[in-house]
């Protein structure tokens, strides 16, 4: 697999000021049955409150009644799916997922051609190799790209008197990320440093694209190496400093917001209410650099079409709403994710989104910048690949284990997945022929 080259999001977004306002573009017309309702089965969007914005602000002026159904899990995602095309009497008539859930299903002949749909939006200007992407490595348009995110970390005004000397916050190293939280601690007697560690969490997805590669280089393929064992005595050294109810935290708007943290981590979704709200008293700033280099997860999302839908025709124009101007722009505003169509931000949109947009465009445009995709061709074994890092985090940081042991169980876990799922090597891991390979 070749890595991927991300569009700077500044330069890939095209969002008006009249497109925040009003609806740029008329309502979609859904072909199809008048009484027909779209079921919109998606990974993306998922929390209760996001889900409510897709059907309150997202599908607004969309022509038919539209049931956006969040999926509980990648698994439960696929198995439905999957379902629905082998019994031929599918209900569901979209779908939304993340990039490397669609590759198992197009393994599975699973998917529909939307090479219509591709040249329908081509005056959206979708991003060239967002559209490529969408191709899953073939001729035929799969999916079509919808929204892109990624993370970035926040730290309240008060607490950049603290920075070590010499520190830039845009440049920072774990080292100083280190000897930060430290002198927070110092100041406040307790760690305000903070993580989204809990289960309902993405604390897996800092562990598996900023931290292992930033100091291993890679993600799988060097999975027990020194380098690894050198990275999580750090993350054991950084964790003393980090706020004890981490381990609770699903989003980190509201401890940033009620000030119990002071820095933190996060998807740039999970932190918009709190740059929305106060955003005079928060900065933002990309991730940390290893000696690796500043690795981070960019997240494309994109919708596709099943085999079995009842009604193609209505999803098409479905995919056609989601993607228009006024629609991009309310997803923005409303759930944080951002536009994967071309051209610039307006600067009339909400401060705090735009000191997102900043910290989104330093990261994707750092010259140490190492991307690290989100895991692809594991289908149902996505869950057991997370829960990997996760039991290698409580084991070596909570527990205390000892770091080599514990990664070489992992490791061997990890093995297990790749002989299950056949999945081959991922950025920044080198293409694979077969399974990758742990190292």
């Amino acid at each position: 697999m070749r890595r991927i080259r991300l569009v700077p999001v500044l330069a890939a977004l095209f969002v008006v000021a009249t497109a925040v306002a009003v609806a740029a573009a008329a309502p979609q017309k859904a072909e199809g049955p008048k009484n027909h309702q779209i079921v919109f089965f998606s990974t993306q969007l998922t929390p209760v409150e996001e889900a409510e914005k897709v059907r309150s602000i997202l599908l607004r002026g969309f022509a038919h009644k539209v049931d956006f159904v969040p999926a509980t899990s990648d698994r439960v995602f696929e198995d439905r799916v999957m379902a629905e095309v082998r019994s031929g009497r599918g209900r569901v008539d979209l779908v939304g997922a993340l990039h490397g859930s669609y590759l198992s299903l197009k393994d599975q002949n699973a998917l529909l051609n939307l090479a219509d749909v591709a040249k329908q939006l081509a005056k959206a200007k979708i991003a060239a190799n967002y559209m490529n992407l969408g191709k899953l490595g073939t001729k035929r348009q799969y999916y079509i790209p919808w929204m892109q995110a990624t993370y970035i970390m926040v730290a309240n005004r008060s607490v950049l008197p603290l920075l070590p000397k010499g520190a830039d916050r845009n440049r920072l190293t774990y080292a100083q990320l280190l000897q930060w939280a430290k002198n927070i601690r110092q100041r406040h007697g307790v760690g305000r440093l903070g993580f989204p560690a809990s289960d309902t969490g993405l604390f897996h997805r800092f562990l598996q694209g900023y931290f292992v590669p930033s100091f291993t280089g890679r993600n799988v393929t060097k999975f027990k190496s020194k380098e690894a064992v050198a990275a999580w005595t750090y993350l054991r050294s950084l964790w003393r400093y980090v706020h004890p109810q981490s381990l609770t935290y699903g989003f980190m708007q509201d401890p940033l917001l009620n000030r119990e943290v002071l820095l933190a981590w996060d998807h740039v979704a999970r932190l918009k209410t709190a740059l929305e709200q106060r955003p005079q008293d928060f900065v933002t700033f990309p991730a940390p650099r290893g000696p690796k280099g500043r690795a981070y997860m960019p997240v494309l999302a994109g919708l596709a079409i099943p085999r079995s839908a009842p009604n193609p025709a209505s999803g098409k124009a479905l995919i056609r709403h989601m993607v228009s101007l006024s629609t991009q722009a309310r997803t923005l505003s409303a759930v944080g994710f951002f536009p994967v169509v071309a051209g610039r931000l307006s600067r009339s949109l909400p401060p705090g989104l735009l000191k997102e947009a900043s910290a989104v465009n330093r990261t994707l445009n750092a010259k140490d910048a190492l991307p690290s995709l989100l895991p692809i061709g594991l289908g149902a074994e996505g869950g057991n690949f997370n829960r990997i890092f996760r039991d290698t985090f409580t084991k070596i940081v909570l527990q205390n284990a000892d770091i080599r042991t514990a990664l070489n169980e992992q490791g061997a876990a990890l093995a297990g997945i790749f002989e299950r799922s056949g999945a081959p090597c991922w950025a920044p891991d080198p293409p694979s022929r077969g399974p990758c390979r742990v190292g």
